[in-house]
């Protein structure tokens, strides 16, 4: 009998669940919304701040992990609890807990990535760098070619890695990310 997702090290699962890059997909913003839409039912899109697509599948024509991105921002910690909860008993797995964050997954399975595969980043409201970056790179084309440069190059040196691969990236994002923050001052704010 194989091991559940959740009995595994996080070398076994970076094993099974490698860093990998392929061309940008148009069918990205779809699988987007198609799971957008499914969290607005299951979830009470009333009580729900804001969805959002990040991440590289949002920057047209990159390469990227073919993995979407979900930021889910929600009012409160009592929220997010009952969110998790929710996701957990839909068959998403949750990944990391953390004070005020919650990250969860779908489209993992014991053989592998399914074919569609999802992160979710649930977070309380103005926890959402990730917005101001995503801009950034949407806005400046040059600069979404270097990341994806940077994010080919670090793939090869980090297939079974996603701590090294991500900490690789984090320069390049906080820099990027503090520009968009003085460029677009307050775009993200409600």
């Amino acid at each position: 009998m194989e091991k559940r997702l959740e009995d595994r090290s996080l070398e076994e699962l970076w094993q099974l669940f490698p860093i990998f890059l392929v061309p940008y997909k148009k069918e990205w913003a779809d699988w987007y919304k198609e799971e957008k839409d499914r969290l607005d039912v299951l979830l009470d899109a009333g009580r729900i701040k804001r969805v959002s697509h990040i991440g590289s599948t949002a920057v047209s024509g990159i390469w990227a992990k073919n993995i979407i991105d979900i930021l889910l921002e929600v009012p409160d910690k009592k929220r997010m609890a009952e969110i998790r909860e929710i996701l957990k008993n839909k068959g998403w797995l949750c990944m990391n807990i953390s004070e005020n964050r919650i990250s969860m997954n779908k489209g993992y399975t014991e053989k592998g990535f399914a074919e569609k595969v999802y992160h979710l980043h649930i977070r309380l409201p103005h926890d959402h760098d990730e917005l101001y970056f995503l801009s950034y790179l949407q806005e400046h084309p040059a600069v979404a070619k270097a990341y994806e440069t940077l994010k080919l190059l670090l793939w090869k040196r980090y297939p079974h890695d996603r701590d090294g691969y991500t900490a690789a990236k984090a320069d390049f994002v906080r820099t990027y990310t503090e520009l968009a923050k003085k460029e677009y001052r307050n775009r993200w704010e409600w």
